[in-house]
């Protein structure tokens, strides 16, 4: 198996059959040994009924439903599950992404070592307001926090390795950064290629505003987790020993002040200095307590979990 397409829909029974129509020419031109994984989303039209027909006239097309809307990372887990092809193609099913770049994405992955090739659409089709400018404003985020150089986080069409796919878990909302969750997996042959949009021909965008939102909001997690998932003393236990020596001159400050300079003046505890005190010791230890326990949660799951080699030398003395 050459070739696996894995495609997440969401109420697109228009656009299926003529985006199969479009791959199988593509597939047949090329002569590629190829699977399309169609993975419908809770669909509450007839996406379903079409895949099934499509699916009973070719052998290489296999569907897989979700008794409901689950999202699109949940929809791309299980498809990279079951694809079977050396590489994997992800990309959406409203006719924007083109099938013609499927032969040039597979050679780049199969000829030139890419782990990873995400789709850059250069020129956009899409309104400047709700879709151009946010998505222009959320790439420099993820390329600013994330480090890895790609214009176009979101775009669905994307070439891996088989290995990336398997080795990653997409969860979440957590489709955007599926080529950081690689970086960070240990596979860092990442590049970039200008793919053509177009416009969007039947029915209308699943998305809303809110997805900008939600993205910030995973992109944070994708910075603490890659900055600090490994290292959590790092964080949790610099915090922690701030806020302790914080507390603990607080503390010495009123112990000096009531033993030598004011014995008369106010009982410690009726200070307002006091309370600081306590809570920043409290919560410094508490900090401090929360990194190591990271750090014991991250060696214990180091001894279970396997590694990505890189490259295995077998030495004869």
């Amino acid at each position: 198996m050459q070739l696996s397409l894995v495609i997440p829909l969401l109420n697109e029974e228009e656009s299926i059959q003529e985006l199969y129509d479009w791959i199988a020419s593509v597939m047949q031109s090329n002569r590629f040994l190829y699977e399309i994984i169609f993975i419908d989303d809770g669909s509450t039209d007839r996406s379903w009924e079409t895949i099934l027909t499509i699916a009973k006239n070719d052998s290489d097309v296999r569907g897989i439903r979700f008794s409901k809307n689950f999202g699109k990372s949940q929809a791309l887990h299980a498809g990279f599950k079951e694809a079977q092809g050396d590489v994997v193609i992800t990309m959406d099913a409203d006719l924007q992404d083109n099938p013609e770049e499927i032969p040039e994405l597979y050679h780049l992955i199969s000829n030139q070592g890419f782990d990873i090739i995400s789709g850059w659409k250069k020129k956009r089709y899409d309104s400047i307001l709700t879709k151009n400018l946010p998505s222009k404003l959320f790439n420099w985020a993820a390329r600013r926090t994330s480090g890895v150089k790609l214009h176009d986080f979101n775009c669905g069409l994307k070439a891996f390795r088989n290995e990336v796919v398997k080795t990653i878990e997409v969860s979440g909302e957590m489709h955007r950064y599926i080529p950081v969750l690689a970086k960070n997996a240990g596979f860092s042959k990442i590049g970039e290629k200008v793919v053509r949009h177009q416009a969007r021909k039947y029915g209308s965008t699943k998305f809303g505003a809110e997805r900008f939102i939600n993205g910030f909001l995973d992109l944070t997690t994708i910075w603490f987790v890659s900055r600090f998932g490994k290292r959590p003393m790092h964080l949790f236990g610099a915090l922690g020993v701030l806020m302790f020596v914080i507390g603990f001159g607080f503390s010495m400050y009123l112990g000096i002040d009531k033993l030598f300079l004011n014995p008369m003046g106010r009982l410690i505890t009726d200070r307002p200095q006091f309370y600081i005190a306590l809570t920043c010791m409290i919560i410094g230890t508490q900090l401090f307590l929360a990194g190591f326990l990271g750090e014991l949660f991250i060696r214990t799951k180091k001894q279970s979990e396997p590694y990505k080699m890189q490259e295995t030398i077998n030495i004869i003395e």
